[in-house]
């Protein structure tokens, strides 16, 4: 079958698509930039279509001979009006796919049960209603706290439970929801696959244990063998619970935000027969807590929620500059001679920067400037990497943007994603220099007005013993 899926790039668009591939389908996936998608190999049964839902769709973009299409577009994290930008993907997406023969969509939005919902449950209720509007009969999959090694809700809970030895947590903690597993997840959404009983229907799907947040993290705890103490107080605000996750946690504070308002509201599924008609066994929370830690373990993490533009605010649109300008930049430079031998151990260090390693010298003082950076409303280093050993474009690294990641080429560019009063770049590459193998390293800072300037001067002094340190242990330090 040849199916469209968008949100390709996402967390849950990752884990779909290599089943669908097992399954032997065609993939169409969308993503605003190919950059941070894997190649089109004619030998496989994936093609990538560049397209962003933002802007009406060119014509005959999608193939006419479609059979299903999955919608997986969210915009939870980001700030500002998400609300009218869902709208308009919704729509650009339902007026390009109408062109085709499509027989289903298949959405995954979230469970609605109050009558004051959020902003968040709000919007995809909304979109709900505009997919279902059109010809092509809808399915709808709503989901409420998704667990797995790498989900939003996963990461703040493991963020709350490994630093915080005793909290005191705003009373939202108490209210109940249903978490599932990104598996099961996974497991529905490719099991309503042009099931025509499914057509023109919404589904709720959830875990089989009914849980407050407390006990989430409580649970969470027990699983890690970990001795954990929560107080409720009925004194936090939206506004001081939003503080709250936002520097306790790796999340950004427009998400904290959708978060805090979403928790207020309880997420129970309301009951139904697809798990049982789809022959699906539901994972209880802890299961599914032991099975994501199991993936960390073995660093088999396939998507992560951070790796979204929107952890951080950030354009999707700095994917397409690979080069560093030149004109109106200071720069550090740093070389360094390595054997030839030795390249593939530089290399691996290159690839293995940031995270758990860290940044191979003065490691306090990056941990200094990620909380500054945390302080000023960045995203600090609390981020870390998806994996300890692989890296792709479109990975956040700490508070750095992976823009290029060509291992065979020699070459590795970050883009920072922490506040500066301008732009900033760190590059990596083996060069050949004197017939000889050097590694060059190279801090790229473009100034915004005078502070800018004032701001590159005085960091200057710190640049020269770090950049120097780091470059120094990359090159000697064993893998």
């Amino acid at each position: 079958m040849h199916i469209l899926v968008t949100g390709a790039n996402g967390y849950v668009g990752q884990r779909l698509i290599p089943v669908l591939l097992q399954q032997g389908h065609t993939l169409y996936c969308c993503v605003r930039n190919k950059e941070r998608f894997v190649e089109e190999n004619p030998l496989t049964a994936l093609r990538v279509l560049a397209v962003d839902f933002l802007k009406p769709v060119p014509e005959n973009i999608f193939p006419e001979q479609l059979d299903a299409a999955y919608y997986l577009i969210h915009s939870m994290s980001t700030g500002g009006d998400f609300e009218s930008r869902e709208t308009l993907t919704a729509q650009h997406f339902l007026a390009a796919l109408e062109t085709t023969q499509c027989k289903q969509v298949i959405y995954l939005s979230g469970i609605v049960n109050d009558e004051h919902l959020s902003p968040h449950l709000r919007s995809r209720f909304k979109v709900e209603q505009i997919l279902g509007a059109g010809k092509v009969p809808l399915t709808t999959l709503r989901a409420g706290i998704i667990l797995g090694s790498g989900s939003a809700s996963f990461e703040i809970i493991r963020d709350l439970v490994e630093k915080l030895p005793v909290m005191i947590a705003p009373k939202w903690l108490d209210t109940q929801c249903q978490p599932i597993a990104i598996r099961n997840v996974i497991h529905f959404l490719s099991g309503v696959l042009l099931k025509k009983n499914t057509y023109h229907k919404s589904f709720d799907i959830a875990g089989p244990d009914i849980l407050s947040y407390k006990q989430m993290i409580l649970q969470f705890a027990s699983v890690r063998k970990l001795k954990r103490w929560v107080f409720t107080v009925p004194v936090m605000t939206p506004k001081l619970s939003s503080y709250w996750l936002y520097f306790v946690t790796s999340t950004s504070y427009p998400l904290a935000v959708n978060l805090v308002q979403s928790m207020k509201v309880p997420v129970i599924a309301k009951p139904n027969a697809l798990a049982a008609e789809l022959n699906i066994d539901l994972i209880p929370y802890r299961k599914a807590i032991e099975m994501a830690f199991e993936k960390i373990e073995q660093g088999d993490v396939l998507s992560s929620w951070k790796d979204a533009f929107a952890s951080s605010d950030a354009s999707a649109e700095w994917m397409n500059q690979r080069e560093v300008p030149v004109f109106g930049c200071f720069t550090d430079v740093k070389w360094q001679e390595i054997k030839a031998a030795d390249i593939p151990a530089v290399m691996e260090n290159i690839w293995r920067i940031g995270g758990e390693r860290g940044w191979y010298y003065a490691n306090r003082l990056w941990a200094i400037r990620g909380f500054m950076d945390k302080m000023a409303g960045g995203v600090g280093l609390r981020r870390g990497r998806r994996s300890q050993t692989d890296i792709r474009a479109g990975d956040a690294l700490d508070f750095w943007r992976v823009l290029v990641a060509d291992k065979k080429g020699g070459r590795l560019l970050l883009f920072a994603e922490m506040k500066v009063p301008g732009e900033a770049w760190l590059e990596f590459k083996i060069i050949k220099k004197d017939d000889k193998a050097h590694l060059r390293q190279t801090a790229t800072f473009r100034p915004k007005g005078l502070w800018g300037r004032l701001y590159w001067y005085a960091v200057l002094p710190f640049h020269f013993f770090i950049f120097g340190g780091m470059i120094h242990n990359i090159t000697k330090q064993k893998v």
